[in-house]
């Protein structure tokens, strides 16, 4: 029997005995809580803005053009600082990191209470972004140090669906924060939004300190055993690997490590405009309640999360990446093209919206099986970091065109229009640009 067979019966075995069981439980049932919790709380304070827009656009006199300087100045900062954090991180380890990142963006979060104008809005949100720098790359590395391949998709999906769990509940908390709490303690409902919901990062970023660990071999809470469990399988998957050694710097060079990046630009082009302009394009639709408005703006994260669900689970067992987010990008694009034509109906508008934007958000998941293929263990905290950052440059984008195109022509369906044509060369660029070959995957 050849080495790699001998490494995959290995692998294989391994996987189904009770101590093994046992041991992956207890490292997720250890991480995986509080790492859902941080990254729902994370996807919240990003998101807010977007919803403390509707009443503070008045109060600091912004424009949609403004708002849209406003919501890019956040990933300026954080594309500037990511790919560094995240190398940063190899050095002074995960533990450091998360705890430095978490309580600054609490802080920036809360502060944000206090700009009274357009620019120190920008101001804030520029530091907010450096302040959060490095925390999703940083969190899917840190994954790598404790989970083989065979379990990583798992648990990343698990931490994904945070997301969508705060979507869910970002809404009708903004919502209800900014109608009750209007008015306490002589402020208005979204400086108070910001307050509260930067206050949580602050308590998790102190408590990471005293929670994570950097790597298996330090802690406490595993037995030897279990420890030399994590090593092997570690070490069984390094081996089995045999894509070239390659340092971050031959993957600069190679013009192939951009071709995910550009994907995930169309992908973060769609999710960051729904994120930031759903609320206004609801209000925008005759919904002028809070509550009513962020109770809609809740739905495609419900429907988004089935949908991940049924996709990763087929995707899982056909082994098949590349069709399943081609297919999922471009029922987006459909659902957005689609809005224009039905914008005098609300409700169907609505649906299309609802539809669009779930399936952009389902599509994320997916997407983050296909670059780990190109990294390898020495490339991957710059590779990862420079996919993300890659695709992050949408979030500078996406903001300025949307709001350019509200303010010229006075509707958000004409950016949906360019969102959905953006989706469908993300597509053909995916199924034209990596081969079905190059992310050929192995059942052990």
């Amino acid at each position: 029997m050849s080495h790699a067979a001998l490494q995959a019966e290995a692998i294989s075995g391994s996987r189904s005995s009770p101590e093994v069981r046992e041991t992956y439980r207890k490292i997720a049932w250890r991480l995986l809580p509080f790492l859902f919790l941080a990254y729902a709380v994370n996807a919240i304070d990003r998101i807010n803005i977007s919803f403390a827009k509707l009443r503070m656009a008045q109060d600091l006199g912004l424009t949609d053009a403004a708002y849209a300087i406003g919501a890019t100045a956040f990933f300026a900062g954080y594309i500037l600082f990511e790919i560094p954090s995240n190398l940063y991180m190899q050095r002074v380890g995960a533990r450091a990191t998360l705890t430095r990142i978490m309580i600054l963006w609490g802080l920036v979060t809360a502060l944000t209470c206090m700009v009274s104008t357009p620019v120190q809005l920008y101001i804030a949100r520029f530091v907010l972004g450096i302040a959060e720098a490095g925390f999703f790359p940083g969190v899917i590395l840190y994954m790598t140090y404790w989970f083989p391949s065979w379990k990583r998709g798992r648990v990343t999906s698990i931490f994904f669906m945070a997301g969508f769990v705060a979507g869910m509940i970002s809404g009708p908390l903004a919502g209800a924060i900014m109608t009750e709490l209007d008015g306490w303690h002589a402020m208005k409902g979204w400086q108070t939004l910001f307050i509260l919901e930067g206050i949580p990062a602050v308590l998790l970023g102190a408590f990471a300190w005293y929670w994570l660990d950097d790597q298996p071999a330090h802690v406490k809470w595993l037995t030897d055993q279990q420890k030399a469990i994590v090593a092997d399988n570690l070490r069984l998957d390094r081996e089995s690997n045999h894509a070239p050694a390659r340092t971050f710097g031959s993957v600069i060079r190679d013009p192939r490590s951009y071709i995910p990046g550009i994907v995930f630009f169309a992908i973060y082009c769609a999710t960051n405009t729904v994120a930031y302009w759903m609320p206004s394009l609801l209000e925008g639709a005759g919904f002028t309640d809070m509550r009513s408005i962020g109770l809609i703006a809740s739905g495609p994260y419900v429907l988004g999360a089935v949908a991940m669900y049924l996709l990763g689970r087929s995707s899982d067992r056909r082994l098949e990446r590349r069709w399943h987010l081609a297919a999922t990008m471009s029922t987006a694009a459909l659902s957005f093209l689609l809005m224009h034509l039905v914008h005098a109906n609300a409700l169907l508008s609505t649906v299309f919206m609802t539809v669009g934007a779930a399936a952009c958000l389902a599509a994320v998941p997916v997407f983050w099986t296909i670059p780990p293929a190109f990294f390898n263990a020495g490339a991957g905290a710059g590779g990862i970091a420079l996919v993300s950052s890659l695709g992050s440059i949408a979030a500078v984008v996406s903001p300025v065109t949307v709001g350019a195109i509200k303010m010229h022509t006075g509707s958000l369906y004409i950016a949906f229009d360019v969102i959905g044509v953006i989706l469908l060369v993300g597509a053909i660029v995916l199924l034209t640009g990596i081969p079905a070959a190059a992310l050929q995957e192995r059942r052990h």
